[in-house]
């Protein structure tokens, strides 16, 4: 499917960089510093392909962190990067983080594979002894308090510098590769905290009345996720309908034209008919809408369900949402249905590190091909579809009130991710994780998205140990194997993080 603009792209995260080293050498070893300060500038350079780096430059005295720490605040930074240069005392930049409260990623990133020993010299020793310290930092930072992680591997220079006299030239090495990976899927986590700190979710109606795992309150989100939520209420949206012109209705069904296949009437559901024009004339007319709505009030996600007094025109109104909402979906704002904010913000959180993030619940389990249908009546991220998402006109929708058009789709087939946004009896939000494989196996034609999941255990053992956990019943479907980013994502909001084990 192609890829369809985004109304609102995903902040860059701001990473807070610094070299560490020991001040005494300096004067010991000529060119030592000059090289560390390129090695740093080099993290710089790689780390300003994903975030706005803000690079402090070498740390060595306790002076210097304390003004690195107030440099990193002034620019607001989203994560700290240490970059463990040579070996330095911990208490020359500890009160970094006791200045500037975020987490930390130590880079352990050695210059070359390992040292040219016959010709190596102390000056040039000290250039490839940065894990020393690190054991240190470590304790440090553990008995004071301050989050860390550490990514080791190599830097990955794409050439040795003149001064070196062993091969630093580890672009491609495993250890380079895989420690570059991790520390672009840190900052990419870093990135998601941001969008959502500065992000505003909608809320439009109310929660589904009786699911009790989808009540949450405002305040708690926010305090949570950053996220503000705007109440919006159906007035809201049905005062921007009578704003829909015939030109802007059109536009919007030779988009939808393109972008699914218009069925015919389903071979097994008498509910679900091929759409009459009707249908679609209303469900284009809430569509820009729903867009309209999503930019007066500036939204980055939304939830919502609407349930009234029966034939009253907002049942109408509600009746036309699967499809803008589809289409908000693929667009970078997630819709999630039924009031369930705490799908939406997991929608939101895969959407931003581009892995789609489609609306999901069980839907049965195929015992015979070990999978477990996950799907819903919508709304669907179509750019993570394996074909044309079909619109189907649905007679009514089940559990719901009212009749109109629907999504049916199937995600596209290879690894895939749930995420699931759950709350604890304490009241913190909390992750749960578990990766699959999305097969070709056959779905459903009742006009719902559908798609078959294949988990490591077979499926009642595996819905055991993942109800144990206390999902909600939505999660977010992403595409790709995503568990250790979303792990970081969790680690920098400090929410819990639990997956079915393999």
């Amino acid at each position: 499917m192609p890829a369809l603009p985004a109304i609102k792209p995903a902040l860059r995260a701001r990473v807070g960089l610094y070299s560490i080293g020991h001040a005494h050498y300096w004067n010991q070893f000529d060119g030592l510093l000059q090289r560390l300060i390129d090695y740093g500038k080099f993290v710089e350079s790689q780390l300003s392909a994903w975030a706005e780096v803000h690079n402090f430059g070498m740390v060595d005295t306790e002076e210097k962190a304390h003004q690195a720490g107030e440099f990193f605040n002034a620019h607001n930074v989203d994560l700290l990067a240490c970059h463990a240069a040579t070996y330095a005392m911990s208490a020359t930049h500890v009160p970094i983080q006791q200045i500037c409260r975020r987490p930390t990623v130590v880079l352990n990133l050695q210059p070359s594979e390992r040292m040219n020993y016959a010709k190596t010299a102390t000056g040039e020793w000290l250039a490839h002894c940065c894990a020393c310290c690190v054991p240190e930092i470590a304790n440090a930072y553990t008995r004071c308090a301050i989050p860390f992680h550490v990514v080791s591997g190599l830097l990955g220079l794409p050439a040795t510098p003149a001064i070196s006299v062993a091969n630093e030239a580890t672009e491609k090495h495993p250890d380079a590769v895989n420690a570059w990976r991790e520390i672009e899927e840190w900052v990419r986590a870093a990135g998601v905290v941001r969008t959502l700190q500065y992000g505003r979710m909608g809320f439009l109606g109310h929660t589904y009345p009786g699911m009790l795992d989808m009540y949450s309150d405002f305040t708690m989100v926010q305090g949570q996720t950053g996220l503000h939520v705007e109440i919006l209420e159906m007035c809201d949206l049905d005062r921007l309908v009578a704003t829909v012109t015939e030109e802007e209705k059109r536009a919007k069904l030779d988009e939808v034209k393109e972008l699914f296949i218009i069925s015919e009437d389903s071979p097994s559901d008498p509910l679900a008919k091929k759409p009459n024009p009707e249908q679609l004339d209303w469900s284009c007319t809430v569509a820009v809408a729903q867009e309209k709505l999503v930019r007066e009030f500036n939204l980055d996600a939304l939830t919502y369900y609407y349930r009234g007094a029966p034939n009253n025109a907002y049942e109408r109104l509600q009746a036309g949402f699967i499809l803008g909402h589809s289409l908000l979906t693929a667009r970078g704002i997630p819709c999630s249905g039924e009031g369930d904010m705490k799908t939406a913000i997991a929608m939101k959180i895969s959407d931003i590190l581009g892995v789609g993030g489609s609306y999901s619940e069980i839907v049965s389990t195929d015992f015979v091909d070990q999978t477990i249908l996950m799907g819903h009546d919508g709304p669907f991220h179509i750019g993570i579809s394996d074909r044309k998402p079909i619109l189907r006109g649905m007679g009514l929708y089940h559990g719901k009130w009212g009749a109109g058009v629907s999504v049916e789709a199937k995600v596209k087939t290879g690894p895939v991710t749930l995420l699931s946004v759950t709350q604890t009896q304490n009241g913190r939000l909390k992750m749960i994780v578990n990766q699959g494989l999305a097969t070709d196996g056959e779905i459903l034609r009742i006009g719902n998205t559908m798609t078959p999941v294949r988990f490591a255990k077979g499926p009642s053992q595996f819905m055991n140990e993942w109800f144990a956990l206390g999902p909600t019943h939505h999660a977010a479907m992403s595409v790709g194997h995503n568990v250790d980013v979303f792990r970081k994502v969790a680690r920098i909001l400090d929410w819990p993080f639990e997956t079915v084990s393999l």
